[in-house]
C-alpha cells in the first residue's frame, strides 16, 4: 500500500496548529485576536470535543472583560509580584538531588538544541530558551517543517524531522510539562488557564504515544 502523503502533511499540520495555540497561551496575556480565534465555532468544537471547558463567562462576557481578567490571572499565574509559576524547565527539573534555578543546566541544553537545527530566536526575544512557550513554539516549528516535507513527499527528511522531535520531547519536554500544568491547574482561579494546562497534559499523553509509535515505524 502506498504512501498517503497528503494525509500524513494534514497530520504534521495539524499538530503544528495545537503546539501554536499551546504556545502563544502561554506566551503572553491573550490578544483580543487569540480570544476571537478561540471563540469560533471551529475552535470551540474542538474544544467541546476534547472536554476543555474554558468556562460560560469566556464566551458570553465583553472581549474587553475577557481580556481583562486574563490578563491578571496570567500576571498572578507567571509573572508576580507574588509568589508564581516560573514557567521554565530548568525550575522544574531536578539536577543532582537540588532544584536548579533560571539559566541552568537544561537552559543551556535547550539552547543549544534549538540552534543545532538552524533556527534562531526573533531580534526581539528578551526570555529564556527553556520558557513554556518558546520549548511549545519549537515543537511547532518541527512538526511544520514535517508537515511541509511530507507535502513535497521527501519520506527521509519528514522521518528526520520526527526522529528530532521525538529526541526533543523525550529530552526536555516529557521532562516537565506535567509537573508544570499540574501547578497551573492548583493555582488557577478562573477556568481558562486550568483548562488550557489540562489541554496541554492530555495532548502531551497523546504525543507520547504518537511519536514513539511514528518513530518506530
Amino acid at each position: 500500500m502506498g504512501i498517503n502523503w497528503k494525509e500524513l502533511a494534514n497530520n504534521a499540520k495539524s499538530r503544528s496548529d495545537i503546539y501554536g495555540l499551546m504556545s502563544t497561551v502561554f506566551r503572553e496575556e491573550p490578544s483580543g485576536d487569540l480570544i476571537r480565534d478561540m471563540r469560533s465555532p471551529h475552535l470551540s468544537e474542538i474544544f467541546a470535543d476534547l472536554g476543555v471547558e474554558l468556562g460560560e463567562r469566556f464566551y458570553t462576557d465583553l472581549e474587553s472583560k475577557v481580556m481583562e481578567e486574563l490578563a491578571i490571572e496570567y500576571t498572578r499565574l507567571f509573572i508576580g509580584p507574588g509568589p508564581h509559576i516560573s514557567a521554565h524547565e530548568s525550575i522544574f527539573s531536578e539536577m543532582d538531588g537540588d532544584m536548579s534555578g533560571l539559566w541552568g543546566v537544561k537552559t543551556v541544553e535547550v539552547k543549544k538544541f534549538i540552534e543545532t537545527t538552524g533556527l534562531d530566536y526573533g531580534k526581539d526575544f528578551t526570555g529564556l530558551p527553556d520558557h513554556i512557550s518558546v520549548e511549545l513554539e519549537f515543537m511547532q516549528k518541527l512538526t511544520e517543517w514535517e508537515a511541509d516535507m511530507w507535502h513535497q513527499q521527501y519520506r527521509k527528511r519528514a522521518e528526520y524531522c520526527l526522529t528530532v522531535q521525538g529526541k526533543f520531547l523525550d529530552q526536555h519536554l516529557f521532562c516537565w510539562v506535567d509537573q508544570f500544568c499540574d501547578a497551573v491547574v492548583h493555582q488557577a482561579e478562573i477556568p481558562f488557564y486550568r483548562a488550557m494546562a489540562e489541554l496541554t497534559k492530555q495532548y502531551m499523553a497523546f504525543e507520547r504515544q504518537s511519536v514513539a509509535t511514528d518513530t518506530a515505524a
